[in-house]
C-alpha cells in the first residue's frame, strides 16, 4: 500500500506500515478504555452507586468487559472481539437509560420540593440540581464508542470472514 505524504513530503505513517500504525492506535484506544473503566468503577463504588439493582449495571458491564478484554488478549479469533462489540452496544444503551433514570430521580425530587413545577421549568430545575448528575451516565456512551473504535475492522474479524 502506498504511504500517504503530507505537505513536507514525509509519510504520515513515519515509515511504518499502515497495519503497524493501526495496531498501535488500537492498543492506545484499549489503554484509554481500560483506564477509564477502572476510574469509573472506583468512582461508582466510592460513591455508593450500589443501593438499587439497576445501579449495578455499569459496574457489571465494566467487569464483564475487563474479563472480555482479557479473553481478547488470550484468543486472537473473532469471537472475543464480537463479544466486546456486544458489550459496547450494551454500554451505549445503558448510558441512554441511565441518563433517563438520573433525570427521573431528579425530577421526582424537584416535584417534592416544588409541586407546582411542570414542563420546561421542571426540566431545567431537574437538570440544574447536583445529585444525581444528569449527564454522568453519558460516560458509558463514551466508553462504548471507544470500545467500538478499538474493535472497528479488527484483524481477527477479517481473518474470520476469509474462512
Amino acid at each position: 500500500m502506498k504511504e500517504t505524504q503530507n505537505s513536507s513530503g514525509a509519510g504520515f505513517t513515519g515509515g511504518q506500515g499502515e497495519a503497524a500504525v493501526l495496531a498501535r492506535v488500537r492498543r492506545f484506544l484499549l489503554l484509554i478504555l481500560i483506564l477509564e473503566m477502572l476510574g469509573i468503577s472506583a468512582e461508582l463504588l466510592l460513591a455508593g452507586h450500589t443501593e438499587k439493582p439497576w445501579q449495578w449495571v455499569p459496574i457489571v458491564l465494566i467487569s464483564a468487559t475487563l474479563l472480555a478484554l482479557g479473553w481478547v488478549m488470550l484468543d486472537r479469533r473473532a469471537a472475543p472481539i464480537q463479544f466486546v462489540q456486544t458489550l459496547m452496544a450494551l454500554f451505549i444503551l445503558s448510558g441512554f437509560v441511565g441518563t433517563l433514570l438520573h433525570y427521573r430521580a431528579k425530577a421526582e425530587f424537584q416535584l417534592e420540593v416544588n409541586p407546582s413545577l411542570a414542563g420546561a421549568a421542571l426540566f431545567w430545575e431537574a437538570m440544574k440540581s447536583q445529585a444525581p448528575p444528569s449527564l454522568a451516565p453519558g460516560v458509558m456512551i463514551q466508553m462504548g464508542l471507544l470500545g467500538f473504535a478499538f474493535a472497528y475492522r479488527h484483524p481477527a474479524l477479517r481473518k474470520e470472514r476469509k474462512k
